[in-house]
Order: C-alpha cells, then structure tokens, then sequence
C-alpha cells in the first residue's frame, strides 16, 4: 500500500493517497452542519476517502450512509477507511459517476451531502496528481451536476448540503433552484472578522417552500491572533467538542 494513515477527529483512522486532497476544515464543518437523523438514510456525492461519512457515521447521525465516488483507486481506499474503521455495516461505498444515475437510489434518501469540486476546468493551476485534479476541478461533474444527482436521489422533502465558495455562491443556489431544491439554511465561514468568507455551507429542501434563514456567521479564530487551534473562537470550539453546530445556528 502506498497510501498514509492518520488519526483525526472522532477517534478514526482515515487513509489517503498521498498527493490527493487532504482532509481540512471544509469537510469537517460540512459534517458538523449536518443535522442528526438517525432514522434516516443519506447519500454522500463525491466521497472522496469517504471521511465526511465516517464522520456522521461516528457520530450517529444516519442509519445508514451510501457513498459515492468515481475514482476507482479512491473509492478503494474508502473502502479500507470504512472497514478500518468498524462502520462496514453503516456505509456502502459505490465506485460510479454521479453524472450516470443509478435508478435504484432514486428518491431512497432523506439526505444527500457533497463537498464538490470548486473550480471550473479552466480555472487555476491543475495539480498533476489525478486524484488531486479531480477533487478541486470540475472534471467529473459541476455543481449542477451534484444539484441533479442530489434532487434524484432524495425523497420529497429531503434535505441537500454542501459546502462551497462564496465566490461562486449564485451557481450553488441557482443549481440547487433548479433542481428543485429550495436554500433554508446557509452560513457564510471567516477566517476572522477581519477577512472576507472564505466558505460557504447551505442547506436546500427538496421541493421546499421559498425562505432562507441566513445564520450568523461562523469565525473561525478569534481576531488578531495567530491562526492556531488554541486560538479558536468559542463557536469553533463547540464545532470541535460537539461535532455539531451551536442551536444559534439552527432555524428558530
């Protein structure tokens, strides 16, 4: 094997291929917007070393998560992480294209999660390292694409997520618009108060009725201060020690 191990949140062992995209304060945050369901099925799109559902997984959010990665060689190592890590009989990793739907999934989820790409094809320097290229370039799927995949998959009612750029904000909610999945809850993410958002995490309703919740936003270290864990704001804190958000952040 030539791939690495490390310990992260949750008490897990994840592997990955080295080069490829590293686990990072996106992906945790996503799995921390989600809300619990633990009756419910959820889906993960583009699962990558499929951290985001082991994560959930650990914590008991859903009964059950299917995982969705085109990679072969990636989907295999999520394949080890799941199985490492004891959650074989709560997570199905898939090797497919989102873009190529299978119909048996269709409308089985309550939720549907995805960390896309976030740079078009075209945009910025293209690692040569495939797996790489393919998590942060839009090579197998846009967000449209994800939006669709995401709409299909999920039953009436269910719940999309994802976290993105907020540069790139009006594509994530006209994707989800027209795929029928309607904005409830977004939070823009800052460095500190004194940048500008550097992320963006949604949540959208399947044939939802119109009204966004506009969250507070999220700072992640508290001002003037060096960007290190021990100078965490407090909500960063909860993040970590809860794996969830603060009720603040929650729809009233």
């Amino acid at each position: 094997m030539t791939d690495i191990s490390e310990k992260i949140n949750d008490d897990i062992t994840l592997y990955q291929n080295p080069g490829s995209l590293a686990f990072g304060t996106d992906a945790y945050l996503l799995s921390a917007y989600i809300r619990r369901q633990p009756k419910e099925k959820a889906c993960e799109l583009g699962a990558g070393s499929g951290v985001i559902s082991l994560l959930l997984s650990a914590r008991g959010k859903f009964s059950h998560i299917t995982a969705i990665e085109i990679q072969a060689p990636i989907a295999e190592i999520a394949v080890r992480n799941v199985e490492k890590n004891g959650f074989s009989d709560k997570i199905d990793v898939i090797c497919a294209d989102i873009r190529r739907r299978n119909a048996s999934l269709s409308g089985a989820f309550g939720a549907v999660f995805a960390n896309p790409p976030y740079l078009p094809t075209g945009c910025g320097k293209h690692s040569e390292n495939e797996a790489d290229a393919a998590s942060r370039h839009e090579i197998h799927g846009d967000i449209t694409d994800f939006a669709a995949a995401a709409a299909d998959y999920l039953k009436f009612g269910g719940v999309f997520y994802a976290v993105y750029r907020p540069d790139r904000l009006t594509e994530l909610i006209c994707a989800c618009r027209k795929n029928h999945l309607e904005p409830k809850r977004m939070t823009l993410v800052y460095p500190t108060a004194a940048h500008t958002p550097s992320l963006v995490l949604l949540e959208a309703k399947k044939q939802g009725a119109p009204g966004l919740f506009l969250t507070k936003p999220l700072m992640i270290y508290r001002a003037g201060l060096a960007q290190k864990n021990e100078n965490y704001t407090d909500d960063m804190n909860y993040i970590y020690e809860n794996g969830a958000f603060h009720e603040q952040y929650q729809k009233p």
